[in-house]
């Protein structure tokens, strides 16, 4: 760095505001405070999210995949913002060879097993983890534990720029009514799939459905989990054009999730008995899986089924850069349905990689474009190939047949390879 850009930079000063404090909302700052020059003034940040605050915490038992074979790994960018180690700490399986994805058929004959080498410096290819221990983890490592930084229960509804060229950002505190406004240099967006803000400024970039439904929950057992399964984690398949995610999400906590192309249905959980409907649909779509399926699903807890339409969307670059300080990362800027297992891999990534270009950049543009070069062909490439993935993974007849050669054959190179 020259001598001019370590007494100044063009952040140092500024105030930075940070709408979602999810994973890549949190990933964001902390890697912020890991690439700032330490003799360099650190922006102002506020971050908002509209949950109260420990809401994630009560929400337990769904796990998340992070992966470390491939560059855009989360366990990747964990790794650059020096916080690997405790996350390996708090991993569920996939630590020391305890456990790995797989593909089973129907009868749980095992069609694939997932352990590639790892990225230079990672001990591990991929690890399940539960959500809210990665997301305390890297609320910790961003250091928003003062009120002054993190604004709970606070929705953010609008961006817009000033006549002085500064932004206002539009919050609304709980159940009040009122919006006000604060001012601010720069806005991340980092407020999930269903982004208000990008509805605000980017009202035609919507979601797309997918055209399949996912119905999920966590099941509770008194024991160690059922032996076909154990601390692995992956999809059951089969030519019915049904597919049935299992992982651990616990010592005796098994997440489950069943995926069927079908019309949209209702997804918002009402009550105990439209949890039981949706329990019973996936018991009658699952219903040629071989046991423990049935075992699985009859141990649920009933306050944690959901019932998804899953929806994704293709990324976008900030053009507007110049005249709209704003950056969508993560599943605001490129949804993934909840099929594709990678997107909290992206929004670590994201995180980190936005943080990066920030610190090093000579401009804000220079910084967003360099960004955009490396996150934009990274979620494009994961978005279509999720979506072929999707399609292949509840296909039917000769479809399915195909599938299953191209597995085969994939997994006897890999053996001939070394990989």
């Amino acid at each position: 760095m020259s001598a001019d850009r370590a007494s100044s930079h063009y952040l140092s000063g500024k105030s930075i505001v940070v709408i979602g404090a999810g994973l890549s909302g949190s990933a964001f700052v902390a890697s912020l405070r890991n690439t700032w020059e330490h003799n360099l003034p650190f922006p102002e940040i506020a971050v908002f999210d509209r949950d109260p605050k420990g809401t994630f915490e009560r929400r337990g038992g769904y796990s998340l995949s992070l992966v470390g074979n491939d560059v855009s790994g989360g366990l990747v960018a964990l790794s650059k913002m020096g916080l690997l180690g405790n996350v390996l700490r708090n991993a569920i399986a996939g630590v020391d060879g305890d456990g790995s994805f797989k593909l089973w058929t129907s009868n749980w004959k095992e069609l694939a097993s997932h352990r590639r080498s790892p990225m230079d410096g990672i001990p591990t290819s991929s690890v399940r983890i539960d959500r809210k221990e990665i997301r305390q983890i890297l609320l910790e490592a961003a250091q928003l534990d003062h009120d002054s930084a993190m604004h709970w229960n606070t929705r953010c509804v609008s961006v817009s720029k000033l006549p002085t060229g500064r932004l206002a950002v539009g919050t609304i505190r709980g159940d009040e009514n009122e919006v006000k406004a604060m001012e601010c240099d720069l806005v991340i967006v980092a407020d999930g799939a269903n982004s208000k803000i990008r509805d605000y400024l980017r009202p035609t970039d919507t979601l797309v459905y997918t055209g399949a439904v996912l119905r999920t929950a966590v099941s509770r057992f008194s024991g160690p989990l059922p032996d076909k399964v154990g601390r692995n984690w992956g999809f059951v398949l089969s030519s019915t054009g049904t597919s049935c995610f299992m992982s651990p999400a616990g010592e005796t906590e098994l997440q489950w999730a069943v995926g069927h192309f079908e019309d949209k249905t209702s997804t918002e959980i009402c009550d105990v008995e439209h949890a039981k409907r949706v329990i019973q649909r996936a018991s009658e779509l699952g219903s040629h899986i071989a046991e423990p399926f049935k075992t699985i699903v009859s141990q649920t807890v009933p306050d944690t089924v959901m019932c998804i339409n899953a929806h994704d969307k293709l990324p976008f670059r900030h053009s507007e850069i110049g005249t709209l300080p704003v950056v969508f990362i993560g599943d605001a800027n490129h949804a993934l349905s909840p099929f594709a297992g990678y997107g909290a891999n992206l929004g670590l990534s994201d995180g980190w990689d936005l943080a990066e270009q920030l610190a090093k950049g000579g401009s804000l543009a220079e910084a967003i474009a360099a960004y955009d070069d490396i996150s934009f062909p990274r979620a494009t490439k994961v978005v279509t190939g999720a979506r072929r993935r999707l399609r292949a993974g509840h296909s039917t007849g000769l479809r399915y047949l195909f599938f299953l050669v191209m597995l085969v054959i994939s997994r006897v190179l890999r053996r001939i390879l070394g990989k």
